[in-house]
Order: structure tokens, then sequence, then C-alpha cells
């Protein structure tokens, strides 16, 4: 029976879309601990935004990288197993972010060996045990609001994606597509900063929260539109790996699930 259910190819499919779900968002929590400076990794000439009375350069987390690949996962699993899909990965991944950051921190609480603490001196890191517990040892309020977000976009962008499919069928799949990542990446992007940074230690003022998760909604929405034509090509290999008739099958069953 086993055998059976894993030769099945939509069976296949979906483990191999959930796999690289999961590894997307959980990679991006833990690398989102960098910022790194948009205009310098392009060599670009700085840019300042000013936005709510407030003025910045262009600088993001490392997240940013993968959070783009995590929304067009969304949008092909929502395309071929619908809600039900989405929903089951969704919780699985913050399962799987709250177990690993529950390891970090017991990682971060182990006795480090005195020879380890200085074995990247020669490399401009004098404490290694302190430089692992700033990377790894993300603030409680950050990985809070950043678990709730992720859900709560999550939950928005599979129904507001299967109301975009009702009203247009099988036609515009970018439509649906970006249509539901920009509603659900604007409660995201604002969730997200709103608990870490406001309700959290730092009590950002209300411009400052404005002005930055603005700024990075905007980048997310010019990543999702860039990548529209990954979703048509994602699409076609799907198509060409479960054959026609079996793929609009399952695009059928997901848009009556």
């Amino acid at each position: 029976m086993t055998a059976r259910l894993l030769d099945d190819r939509a069976t296949r499919l979906f483990i191999a879309l959930a796999a690289f779900f999961c590894v997307n968002a959980v990679l991006a929590e833990f690398i989102g601990v960098k910022i790194f400076a948009l205009e310098d990794t392009l060599g670009m000439a700085p840019f300042e935004w000013r936005l709510f009375g407030q003025s910045g350069s262009l600088s993001f987390t490392a997240g940013t990288l993968l959070w783009p690949m995590v929304f067009i996962f969304t949008d092909v699993i929502n395309e071929f197993f619908g809600r039900r899909g989405v929903r089951m990965i969704s919780w699985i991944a913050v399962g799987l972010i709250v177990y690993g950051f529950l390891f970090a921190f017991a990682a971060i609480a182990l006795a480090p060996a005195d020879w380890w603490v200085k074995a990247a001196q020669s490399q401009g890191v004098p404490d290694y045990q302190a430089a692992f517990a700033a990377v790894f040892g993300q603030g409680l309020w950050t990985i809070a609001g950043s678990v709730v977000a992720f859900l709560l976009g999550q939950l928005i962008d599979v129904a507001v994606f299967h109301r975009i499919r009702r009203a247009t069928g099988e036609r515009a799949v970018w439509l649906r597509a970006t249509g539901s990542t920009a509603v659900s990446q604007l409660v995201d992007s604002f969730v997200v900063l709103y608990i870490a940074f406001v309700i959290g230690p730092q009590h950002w003022p209300t411009s400052l929260f404005l002005a930055v998760s603005s700024v990075n909604y905007a980048y997310k929405m010019l990543a999702a539109i860039a990548l529209i034509p990954l979703i048509y090509l994602m699409r076609r290999a799907i198509n060409a790996y479960l054959g026609i008739e079996r793929a609009e099958q399952l695009r059928r069953e997901a848009a009556e699930d």
C-alpha cells in the first residue's frame, strides 16, 4: 500500500513542494537576523526613501532572499492541492520553525568548550559563544511576530487565492497568484514589525513602523511581480510531469476544495 502511494506522481509532487516550502520558510527565519544593504550589494548609488517623516536606505533582512520563493510555492500548492494542502504545510512549517528555535536556544545554553570560544579569533571573532548566541538567539518578540505574521499571511493568501479563482476560473493565473500575495503580504509585513518592534521592547514610534513596513511591503511586491514568469514555468513543468489530464484533475479538485 505504501509503495503504491509513493508511486503516485501527485503524492511525490506534493512531498517535494512541501519540502521546498518548509526548508525555505525555516531558513528564511534563521538567516533573517542579518540585515543587508541592497544598494551596496548591487553596486548602486545610495537611495534614500522618505515616508511618514522618516528616511533611510534600502536595508532588508537576508530572509527576503527566500520569502519570494515561499510565495511561489504557496501559489503552486494552492493551484494543485487547494486550501488543505496550503494549510497543512503552513502548520508544519510553523512547527518546524518553533522546533528549530527551541533547539537553537538549547544549543546556546550548552556550556562552550574553552578552546572553541577563541577558535575564530584569527577571523575577527573574539568570542565564538557570543557570536553564536547573537546570530541564533533572536529575540522572542521577533520570533513571535514572525511566526504569527507568517501563519496569518498564509491563511489569508489561500482564502484570497480561491476567491479570485472562483471569479476568474482557470484564466489569469498571474492575477490570483499576485493578488493573493498582495493582500497576504500587506498583512504579514505590518504584523511582523508591529509585534516585534512596536509591542516588543524597542517600542518603535508609529511613523517609523509605518515607514519601514511600507518599504518592506513594496520590496516583497516587486519580487512577487518579477517572479510571475516562474509560476508559469513551474505550472508547465508540473503539467509535463503529471500529464495534462492528471494535472487538470488536481486543479479541479483544488478549486472545489
